[in-house]
């Protein structure tokens, strides 16, 4: 099989979830004897043409100069443009829909035959605080022109993978991110911070406001742990909310602002030797941070909806809001030791059965094909 992934930032990854996702998959189909393609954007500090096997095709990209939200149709129509004109693909993996919808429609994708278009469709992007409201109804009508155009869907989580069935009547693929189990912890990570082993709250996310950074916060300074064990938040503070957080909260002595952290080993170090973790997203599907989390042996306290119970189940502690999490943290030494060895381990073994990056390269690799022969039977009918 040919297969392209479009819309990432690239890899290897220095950037996000899609990205680690592309990186990951890709790399393994590759492996297994596919020819695969990423796009990429020129501005990509890999300037290599192939990187473990993976094709990388460099695409100009005007976001350096006109801002990653409208320079990112740009990058995405040129990219698509590349893959439709100059190779030959069986496959085309769209990695989210928020910026492809327009090349959708302007090459007319849900009338061309073949390569086959399959869409990851993220989280419900609509309900992302971040957009005002009339931005808020450009992404639902972007969300529908996808699901009208693009000839299959992917969900990444099965809250997504019911909501489409319900709101459109129209089936989606559920496959999930992946992670890996660790076994290299190097508690010299932690002196660069000035931490202590199991003796710190961590949060890992974009700095944005559906990720509920603010709750977390709130809820931990009106508690009995502020002052006793720091709360470290790790993401890049550029972000609009992230300037707004470190503005507001910034001077509190046991909040730190850490920026973003992309040595996965170091990442992972801190992850794995904090007292608890937090995880706030509320809008999306499987997030990738969650899973590096519980396969970090992270002790997890979760934003109370759909997409984090469909991953987590039982084996998390849950607030819905900042007072929530107070009582939490008012409670967490004897919550602790009645929960946190189960829920670690129970979420090891949930990471190993479902969450696996093998278990989803074949199961990508199984789809990939699965959508080749339906191609085949419906061409092939009299």
């Amino acid at each position: 099989m040919k297969i392209a992934f479009i819309s990432t930032r690239g890899i290897p990854n220095n950037y996000g979830g899609f990205e680690q996702f592309a990186e990951y998959i890709s790399v393994g189909l590759a492996q297994r004897g596919h020819e695969v393609v990423v796009y990429s954007p020129h501005f990509h500090p890999y300037k290599e043409n192939n990187y473990k096997g993976v094709r990388i095709k460099h695409i100009y990209s005007p976001e350096t100069w006109m801002g990653s939200s409208v320079g990112s149709f740009f990058y995405d129509f040129s990219s698509l443009k590349d893959a439709l004109k100059n190779e030959k693909f069986d496959i085309i993996y769209e990695a989210g829909y928020t910026s492809i919808v327009p090349a959708y429609i302007w090459f007319n994708v849900k009338d061309i035959k073949y390569p086959i278009f399959t869409t990851n469709m993220d989280g419900l992007e609509y309900k992302r605080t971040k957009f005002n409201k009339w931005v808020q109804k450009f992404v639902f009508w972007e969300e529908r022109m996808t699901v009208k155009h693009s000839h299959y869907l992917i969900a990444d989580n099965m809250g997504i993978h019911d909501y489409y069935k319900e709101k459109y009547g129209k089936e989606s693929k559920f496959l999930a991110y992946g992670a890996d189990i660790h076994d290299n912890y190097n508690e010299e990570f932690l002196k660069e911070f000035d931490l202590e082993a199991n003796n710190y709250y961590l949060l890992v996310a974009r700095l944005e406001p559906e990720n509920n950074i603010a709750m977390a916060i709130e809820g931990y300074l009106a508690s009995k742990e502020n002052g006793k064990r720091p709360l470290i938040i790790v993401g890049k503070t550029n972000t609009p909310h992230g300037k707004e957080l470190v503005a507001k909260y910034g001077h509190e002595k046991s909040i730190h602002f850490v920026g973003g952290i992309y040595d996965f080993n170091k990442l992972n170090s801190i992850r794995h030797f904090s007292f608890a973790y937090f995880h706030g997203h509320s809008v999306g599907g499987t997030n990738p941070s969650l899973l590096e989390a519980m396969a970090s042996d992270c002790f997890i306290l979760a934003n109370d909806n759909i997409f984090n119970k469909a991953v987590l189940g039982e084996n998390a502690l849950y607030y819905p809001d900042h007072i929530n999490v107070t009582n939490l943290l008012n409670n967490i030494e004897s919550l602790a030791e009645t929960h946190k060895k189960r829920f670690i381990e129970n979420n090891l073994e949930v990471i190993r059965k479902e969450y696996s990056w093998e278990k989803l390269v074949d199961e990508h690799e199984k789809y990939f094909l699965w959508l080749l022969e339906e191609y085949k039977k419906k061409t092939s009918k009299p």
